[in-house]
């Protein structure tokens, strides 16, 4: 209905103009003061009247809870003008890649790698302590008065994990678990004659001076030897057994060498050290002793007339490896509770992971000295070797720093780690990794200082006890399995960042694409004309003779990795829970050491601060470069409305391993047929084109939606302007906002909306009466039915959540308060979305098995875990590769095949998308 008429120019001519202007002045001011006010009256009441639904929805949305609500406040993390788009998409990502410097990163580095933090160290809580501090700054969190240091298991440390959906603003906490760890006492290396003289008495320790300011104060302060090692006093013959892999031990034992009662020597490289432990002690062995060669450096040795460390490049010849000797192949973490968390109060078992026999890691120095009195075919000689570990082995706390930016969508999660611990500074391994962490955190700080909030939430982890067996990753995990199951969409892994000049990546192969994309993006540390990505092919400018067995390992994971260059995540680092345990889509990153890059001390005290500044990353270019690697891809896995995972690169490189089991097969003249198989990868294949394709339709029904709800709303705005004019035409005199020329602002929509009522909506009927008692009332209209007010209520949050999927992604502001926004059909592109990610995320977690892979129940993932004799590399199809080589059970074989082909079926179910 339109408003009154109402004369606004007097025409002289008019006489019933004329007639008016002859009445009294006061009462021509009362009359049109109280034509106005009615009007206003009117327009009041009809708007009222005519919005009930409207008032609805704002009675709906006001019952919505806090967190699911528009912020109006920033809580500390800035305030950043509302008239501005917010801060997402190309503009965030810019934003945080403004932050992450060289200085920042070499002032931490300096700060974190000079002092020693071997886990469950004094130390090491001191350094979980600081790191707390950092994110608490970063990100605006009020430290409490207490530290928020909680006990695994305990009401605390539940609810800090457990609430993370719950939350509304960043919070930071450390959790305290209590695994089975050692620490060394009493040990020696010495050679004894036949009466038991000591004829050579090895010095176990590094030699270090002031060249290098930590490695010389601290050459003692964490001594040399093997994490989780067996203690013992054992003496025998000294057999020895190159890199003591499988094969390597095959071939002794077809060499006729007696390994019973033997200490094996071998040296480092090839596969995980406590397999190769494990491996003596299944020959018979009583007693293992490893080294680092100074040939697997590559070109940067003494023999090719470098200088060794501190005063050149090449490896220092007292050097030493320590490490864990879990056997990780067979379970990561606690021994004594396997696949449980481990509290204070845990029921414990033997550990079936760790040693019966004694190791002890030494310098090239002394095993020169060693292999010089070995025969041709690899035995001692006469002598015998004594060897001597005493430790001190205990249940021992650890501390996990956690750290949550929520997001709009609450319950999915991105998670991004790096362990902490250190086995003496760790300038490399791994506070390289926690300085490139160091530089995230501040710069997704920065982005919350601007009014930043991701799309989906962000945990960030500083995980302890890494390398004593990956401890506290695969104790959190053990103890949030299925509520990590449910939430975790995508695992971000940081280890050591910076040991060499060549980027490497391994992911699940599903997330390749994404990786290579990230790091395309990225300029590279050194070369301004080239990429990050094109680091993969540096090599380093050292030259000199290569060994060529070692320059193949240095190769290998080029040689394996698939088309693209990625390799494929076995062990060895804090993914192994995430992927392997829970099938979470995982990756890997950072820059490491070449055969032609300087010699990296790896578990030294030589892996310094020094040595960092001077070889591994002078000018800290590559700690920089990967941090923002690291934060860009989380940036994109937390904003991207459709999950970023290829599907169908994964199913389609399945059938590659297809390849290699038949090639498996018909090498040990097994009869096994993999046609059932391949036609169930290719129908895998074809369910994931299917899902690419629900994919991009979901996306572009939501662009689609977006343009025309902004073509609409543009209507809208026009059709406001044109009342507003109206409304000042008629209040001009009255309403203030008229005055002189003042143009529309946000401010007055309320009015518009009130003008719109009175031009679009027809008469109203007169409001239902009854006659009750004589009096004449107007009945209440009761409230919809309970069910039905959730589910509008459910609807509204949805939207609400999805409008701001949306703004993140498109910058397209939706009011789902709006008259005339398309709530239902919003909420069904939210559908299909929701679905199409469910989909990504369940091609993963399809491959796991609850009973696991055989001997090693463990490990559940089907397609991919570590090799059983390998521990850091990955073997696709372990199950019935390793019922052909190493059981060579074709019964187990067909068995595995089986598992695998329901399991691929399976999953084709699951992600196939009807028409």
């Amino acid at each position: 209905m339109g408003a009154p008429e109402i004369p606004f120019h007097h025409n002289p001519k008019d006489p019933g103009t004329v007639q008016r202007e002859r009445q009294p002045r006061s009462s021509i001011s009362r009359r049109a003061l109280l034509v106005r006010l009615a009007l206003v009256c009117f327009v009041v009441s009809v708007y009222y009247a005519c919005c009930d639904l409207e008032l609805s929805v704002k009675q709906v949305a006001s019952d919505v809870p806090q967190n699911l609500k528009p912020d109006h406040h920033h809580h500390g993390h800035g305030h950043h003008d509302k008239k501005h788009r917010p801060l997402c998409g190309k503009r965030a990502e810019d934003a945080f890649l403004s932050v992450p410097n060289e200085e920042s990163a070499l002032n931490a580095s300096r700060y974190y790698a000079t002092k020693p933090h071997l886990a469950g160290s004094p130390q090491d809580l001191a350094v979980a302590k600081d790191l707390l501090a950092v994110i608490q700054s970063a990100f605006d969190i009020e430290p409490p008065p207490a530290v928020p240091l909680f006990q695994a298991g305990s009401p605390a440390s539940q609810s800090a994990t457990r609430g993370i959906p719950l939350m509304d603003r960043p919070h930071a906490w450390i959790d305290e678990y209590y695994p089975v760890m050692n620490t060394p006492l009493d040990r020696s290396l010495q050679v004894l004659g036949d009466d038991g003289e000591v004829l050579f008495d090895a010095d176990v320790e590094e030699e270090a001076d002031d060249t290098d300011p930590e490695a010389g104060r601290y050459r003692t302060a964490v001594p040399v030897f093997h994490g989780l090692s067996k203690e013992g006093d054992v003496t025998g013959k000294l057999v020895y057994a190159n890199y003591a892999s499988k094969e390597d031990f095959d071939d002794l034992v077809e060499k006729g060498v007696n390994m019973t009662g033997s200490i094996i020597i071998a040296r480092y490289g090839g596969l995980f050290r406590g397999l190769k432990v494990k491996g003596a002690q299944e020959h018979g062995a009583v007693g293992c002793i490893i080294f680092t060669d100074p040939k697997d450096d590559g070109a940067v040795t003494v023999e090719n007339g470098y200088k060794a460390y501190p005063d050149g490049p090449a490896r220092n010849p007292s050097s030493i490896q320590r490490g864990s000797v879990q056997f990780l192949s067979m379970y990561p973490g606690d021994p004594t509770t396997p696949g449980a968390p481990a509290y204070e109060n845990s029921t414990r078992t033997e550990g079936t992971n760790i040693p019966s026999i004694p190791s002890l890691p030494i310098s090239w120095t002394n095993a020169e000295k060693l292999l010089s009195s070995l025969g041709e075919g690899g035995e001692w000689e006469g002598k015998s070797v004594r060897l001597v570990n005493k430790v001190d082995t205990k249940v021992t706390p650890i501390w996990n720093n956690m750290a949550v930016i929520p997001g709009h969508i609450k319950n999915e999660f991105v998670v991004i780690g790096n362990h902490r611990d250190a086995w003496v500074m760790g300038g490399t391994d791994a506070t390289s990794g926690t300085v490139s962490m160091h530089e995230v955190v501040k710069g997704f700080g920065a982005l919350l200082k601007q009014g930043w909030k991701p799309l989906r939430t962000i945990v960030i982890a500083l995980w302890d006890a890494e390398e004593y067996g990956l401890i506290g990753s695969t104790e959190y995990v053990e103890d949030f399995e299925s509520f990590l199951g449910e939430h975790v969409v995508a695992y971000l892994n940081l280890d050591s960042s910076v040991s060499g000049p060549q980027l490497g990546m391994s992911a699940s192969p599903s997330l390749a694409h994404f990786m290579q994309e990230a790091a395309m993006d990225l300029p590279h540390p050194t070369d301004k004309d080239r990429s990050l990505w094109d680091a993969r092919a540096d090599k380093g400018t050292y030259e000199g003779k290569i060994d060529a067995e070692v320059e193949a390992m240095f190769d290998a994971q080029a040689a394996s990795a698939e088309n693209i260059g990625i390799g494929v995540l076995g062990s060895g680092s804090d993914y192994t829970a995430f992927v392997q345990r829970m099938g979470v889509t995982s990756g890997d990153m950072g820059m490491k050491g070449t055969s032609r890059s300087p010699a990296y001390h790896y578990h030294s005290i030589f892996d310094s601060q020094r040595w960092q500044e001077m070889y591994a990353d002078p000018g800290f270019h590559r700690h920089v470069a990967v941090a923002k690697l690291l934060g860009l891809q989380t940036l994109r896995l937390a904003s991207d409305v459709i999950l970023p995972f290829n599907t169908t690169h994964y199913s389609f490189l399945m059938e590659k391993f297809v390849d290699e089991v038949e090639e498996i097969a018909i090498a040990n003249s097994a009869s096994l047929d993999v046609a059932f198989l391949r036609s169930s990868v290719r129908s895998l294949q074809a369910a994931s084109l299917s899902l690419d394709y629900a994919k991009f339709k979901a996306e572009s029904d939501l662009k689609e939606l977006v343009k025309k709800w902004k073509k609409k709303r543009s209507a809208l705005r026009k059709l406001r302007r044109k009342a507003w004019k109206k409304y000042c035409k008629v209040m001009g005199k009255i309403d203030k906002r008229c005055a002189h020329d003042k143009k529309f602002t946000h401010s007055d929509s309320e009015v518009l909306k009130d003008m719109q009522v009175l031009e679009d909506l027809p008469p109203l009927p007169p409001p239902p009466t009854l006659r009750v008692g004589g009096k004449t009332i107007k009945p209440r209209i009761g409230r919809a039915p309970a069910a039905m007010r959730e589910k509008k209520l459910k609807e509204r949050e949805e939207a609400m959540v999805f409008a701001r999927i949306t703004q993140q992604v498109y910058g397209a502001k939706l009011d789902v308060h709006a008259e005339g926004f398309p709530l239902q059909e919003f909420l069904k592109v939210m559908k299909e979305i929701k679905a199409v990610n469910a989909k990504l995320v369940g091609f993963e977690r399809g491959f796991i098995a609850p009973e696991g892979l055989k001997d090693r129940e463990w490990y559940q993932h089907l397609l991919v875990s570590p090799g059983r004799w390998t521990g850091y590399g990955a073997t696709t199809f372990p199950g019935l590769k390793e019922a052909l080589t190493i059981e060579k059970d074709i019964d187990l074989a067909e068995y595995e095949l089986a598992r695998l082909k329901k399991a691929v079926d399976a999953v084709a179910d699951l992600i196939r998308v009807s028409e």
